[in-house]
C-alpha cells in the first residue's frame, strides 16, 4: 500500500505530524516500536515524571506549608507504591489519547522497527522479526532520542541502582543517598522529586553552575532555592567513574580545573548528562541521507534533508530536545509536504524546568545578549512584592524582562517561581507578534494574579515599576 506520509516514531514530534497531515488530507501512516504511542515523552519522559514532581510536591506542602495556612491533617506519610501508580495511569490516559486520535484521524500504524531502505521505501520489522516494506511519496524521521551517557566514562545502567531517567521514575523504595551526574533540567526535576520523597540527593555537575544555557542571574537563584531544600551541589565536577559496590555504587570524580579526586557512595546514581539522537539502524547511510558529528540528521530551513521526499524533526535535528518545538516542527514538515508555507520560529521557543519553583525562559539571555553586543535593558520584580504570591506561601523568585535599548521591542523574559511554567506563555505571545516591553506593561493584568508580576517587570524595563 503506498502512502503520501509515512512517519517513523510516535512521539510528540512525529503523532503531531501524522494527525496533521491526516487533517489536511494526505493518507498517512506510523511506524512505532514500543506497544503504546507517544515516545519517550508520554511513556518514560514528560508525562511521568510530571506526574512524580506534582504528587511529590503535593506531599512537600502538607509537611510544611499546610499547618501555617490553618490545614491540619496531622503527619503526612508516603505511599510510593500509590504514587507510582497515579503516575502508571497518567501514562496510560496520555498514551490512549494519542490511540484514540490515530483512529479519530484514519491514520495507519504499523509496529515494528522502522527502516529507510531508500526514498520512497520503509521496512518495518516486526518483535517476530517478520519484515514488511511500505511505500511512502514522503518519509518522516520522528525516532527521538536516546540517553547519551557520561562522555568517556563506561557505565553499566542496570535501572536499579545505576539508573537513567526511565529507572528514576519507578524505584520501589526512596534511596538513602541518590547521586546524580548532570545539573540539567532532567537531573533536577527527577532528583528534587526523590528529595521531596526523603533522599538525601547529591548532584555533581561538569559546568560551574547548574541549567546550562539558563540566564546566570537565575540560575544562581534557583540554586540557592534548591540547596536551600536539602540538595548538595558539587560543580565544576569531572565524573571519572560510576561502579556498582557491595551496597549501592560509588561515583569518583575530580575537579575540572585540577586537583584531587574524590570519591562519594551513594544508594542509587542517576545519570542525567544529556540525551542523543536515536538514529542508529535507522537506514541513513544506505539511503544517503547525512548526518552530522553529532549524529543528527542535517535539514534544511524546512527540515528536509539531502533526500527528496525525507524530512527529519524533533530530537534528531538541532535545535533544543524540547517536545513542544519537534511538535511545531511536525506541523511545519506536514504544512510543507501539502504544499502549504509551513514555518517554525526558533527564536520563540519557551522552556521550561519543573521543579518546585518552576524556571521558564523564552528568547536570549543576558549572557546570550552580551556575547552579540546588543544594547538592551533589564527589570525586574520580586514575587515577595507580589499579594498572591504572599497569599499562596509562594514568595520566593523574580520575573526578569530583556528589551532592546533602543525599540524596546522584548529579546527575552525569564521567570523563577510558582507557576513560571504558565506565566511564561504571555511573553512568548508577545515575542510572536515582534511587542515591546511597554505593550506587556500597558495591557491591563487582573488583580490578585502571580502573572501582575510579569507586567511589573516590563514597567521596570520601560519605566519604573509601581509596586516596588
Amino acid at each position: 500500500m503506498a502512502y503520501d506520509v509515512v512517519v517513523i516514531g510516535s512521539g510528540p514530534g512525529g503523532y503531531v505530524c501524522a494527525i496533521k497531515a491526516a487533517q489536511l488530507g494526505l493518507k498517512t501512516a506510523v511506524v512505532e516500536k514500543r506497544e503504546t504511542y507517544g515516545g519517550t515523552c508520554l511513556n518514560i519522559g514528560c508525562i511521568p515524571s510530571k506526574a512524580l514532581l506534582h504528587a511529590s510536591e503535593m506531599l512537600a506542602e502538607a509537611q510544611h506549608s499546610f499547618d501555617t495556612l490553618g490545614v491540619e491533617v496531622g503527619t503526612p506519610k508516603l505511599n510510593l507504591k500509590k504514587m507510582l501508580a497515579h503516575k502508571d495511569a497518567t501514562v496510560a490516559s496520555n498514551v490512549n489519547g494519542v490511540a484514540f486520535l490515530f483512529k479519530k484521524n484514519k491514520i495507519d500504524a504499523f509496529r515494528g522497527t522502522g527502516k529507510i531502505v531508500s526514498a520512497g521505501k520503509v521496512s518495518v520489522t516486526g518483535e517476530d522479526g517478520k519484515v514488511q516494506e511500505i511505500e511512502a511519496k514522503n518519509i518522516v524521521i520522528a525516532t527521538g532520542s536516546d540517553v547519551a551517557g557520561i562522555p568517556g566514562v563506561k557505565v553499566d545502567i542496570d535501572e536499579k541502582v545505576i539508573i537513567s531517567s526511565t529507572g528514576a521514575l519507578s524505584l520501589e523504595k526512596v534511596p538513602g543517598h541518590l547521586v546524580v551526574v548532570g545539573g540539567g533540567v532532567i537531573g533536577l526535576e527527577l532528583g528534587s522529586v526523590w528529595a521531596r520523597l526523603g533522599a538525601k540527593v547529591t548532584v555533581v555537575e561538569y559546568l560551574d553552575s547548574i541549567l546550562g544555557g539558563m540566564d546566570g542571574e537565575v540560575s544562581k537563584q534557583f540554586q540557592r532555592m534548591l540547596a536551600k531544600q536539602g540538595l548538595d551541589f558539587k560543580l565544576g565536577a569531572k565524573v571519572t567513574a560510576v561502579a556498582q559496590a557491595k551496597k549501592g555504587a560509588t561515583v569518583t570524580f575530580e575537579p575540572v580545573k585540577g586537583g584531587a579526586a574524590e570519591t562519594i557512595e551513594a544508594d542509587a546514581v542517576l545519570i542525567a548528562t544529556g540525551r542523543r539522537p536515536y538514529t542508529d539502524a535507522l537506514g541513513l547511510k544506505e539511503a544517503g541521507v547525512d548526518v552530522d558529528e553529532r549524529g543528527r540528521v542535517k535539514t534544511d530551513a524546512h527540515l528536509r534533508t539531502n533526500v527528496p521526499g525525507i524530512y527529519a524533526i524533533g530530537d534528531v535535528v538541532a535545535g533544543p530536545m524540547l517536545a513542544h518545538k519537534a511538535e511545531d516542527e511536525g506541523v511545519a514538515v506536514a504544512e510543507t509536504i501539502a504544499g502549504q508555507a509551513g514555518h517554525v520560529n526558533y527564536d520563540v521557543i519557551p522552556s521550561v524546568v519543573y521543579t518546585s519553583p518552576e524556571v521558564a525562559s523564552v528568547g536570549k539571555t543576558e549572557e546570550e545578549l552580551k556575547k552579540a553586543g546588543v544594547d538592551y535593558k533589564v527589570g525586574k520584580f520580586p514575587f515577595t512584592a507580589n499579594g498572591r504570591a504572599r497569599a499562596m506561601l509562594h514568595t520566593d523568585g523574580l520575573v526578569k524582562v530583556l528589551a532592546d535599548k533602543a525599540t524596546d521591542r522584548v529579546l527575552g523574559v525569564h521567570i523563577l517561581g510558582f507557576g513560571a511554567g504558565e506565566m511564561i506563555h504571555e511573553a512568548t505571545v508577545l515575542m510572536e507578534f515582534g511587542g515591546s516591553s511597554e505593550d506587556l506593561a500597558r495591557t491591563c493584568h487582573a488583580h490578585p494574579t502571580m502573572s501582575e508580576a510579569v507586567k511589573e517587570a516590563a514597567l521596570a524595563t520601560f519605566f519604573k515599576p509601581i509596586h516596588l
